[in-house]
């Protein structure tokens, strides 16, 4: 299909911010929002991180009004759905809601519609359990924040069909995203099997006061957190020599943390009701100055990297 015709479910952070990627890159959108007050939060949500893009310079303000007229908000679902050949979910993390809807979103849409979750850990077969055209099923993981983070994994479930998996390819490299297929499903996907896997070894070094956490966070930020923005894994593996890689791996593997669960630190903070910048607190203090401070420091380096996207692509 040479141009789709996309909606999203969903108008809180990551549909608006879906939303916002698809109509930087000249697409037409529409965004269903459960009412009337969800739909003002994404509206607003969608505005203030235009009003970011144009501040640091990524667009103009006349690419801006550009950008605001090709989306609409509505809490129609008809209007959201009428004519669309590409629908993205992004609603609540739950199974049995993911079910309700793709079931429904089934029976309104003919079979040639692909219907897109975007989980972020979800079973794409799962969720098209009760569904009659479960080839037309896949998930497209946009990450947080969706206009300013480049990957999105594809997730093939169990019975989604090649063409289902090369029209989203094609749409995430029309809206300039860095698409991957992870080719069957595991729990987690790709990127979050590694982000945890990190964060596992981050709480078992915590837990052994070998550093503190302070000093764990900048040992990722200023060594691999850099390096890995341009050599993934494999090729840090190769750039290092896989001999040097071998030798290391063999006497600290083992001494890895494999533990099943969270480490003590974490079951404390969540036990105490410390959850983190979302109510205050988590290992972290979070009052309103250091969190304005953390927030604002991660989107000027995600729009660098944006910019530095954007000079490739021209």
């Amino acid at each position: 299909m040479n141009h789709e015709r996309i909606s999203i479910i969903g108008s809180g952070t990551m549909g608006h911010s879906i939303a916002l990627s698809i109509s930087l890159a000249g697409l037409d959108v529409k965004v269903w929002g459960n009412n009337q007050g969800d739909l003002e939060r994404g509206k607003n949500g969608f505005l203030e991180k235009l009003e970011v893009l144009c501040r640091y310079n990524v667009i103009t303000q006349e690419e801006a009004e550009k950008i605001k007229g090709r989306v609409v908000f509505t809490d129609v679902l008809e209007q959201c759905l009428q004519e669309a050949t590409f629908i993205i979910e992004a609603i609540p993390e739950t199974l049995a809601l993911k079910q309700e809807w793709f079931q429904k979103l089934d029976h309104y849409c003919g079979p040639e519609t692909i219907l897109a979750s975007n989980t972020s850990g979800l079973s794409p077969s799962d969720i098209a359990l009760h569904t009659h055209y479960p080839e037309r099923t896949v998930v497209t993981h946009f990450w947080n924040p969706a206009h300013l983070i480049p990957l999105v994994e594809i997730v093939r479930g169990k019975h989604t069909s090649d063409q289902t998996v090369e029209r989203a390819l094609a749409l995430l490299k029309k809206i300039n995203k860095k698409p991957i297929v992870v080719q069957k499903e595991i729990l987690g996907a790709i990127g979050n099997r590694l982000q945890y896997a990190l964060f596992r070894e981050a709480q078992h070094i915590l837990e052994q006061g070998a550093a503190t956490m302070e000093d764990i966070d900048a040992a990722v930020r200023y060594s691999i957190g850099r390096r890995l923005a341009v050599t993934g894994p494999f090729l840090s593996a190769d750039m290092g020599g896989l001999d040097v890689f071998e030798s290391i791996s063999s006497y600290l593997f083992p001494d890895l943390s494999a533990s099943q669960t969270s480490l003590s630190a974490m079951n404390h903070c969540v036990e105490e009701g410390r959850y983190g910048q979302k109510n205050g607190a988590g290992f972290y203090e979070w009052n309103e100055s250091f969190s304005k401070k953390m927030n604002d420091e991660r989107e000027r380096e995600l729009i660098e990297w944006v910019k530095k996207d954007l000079k490739q692509l021209s």
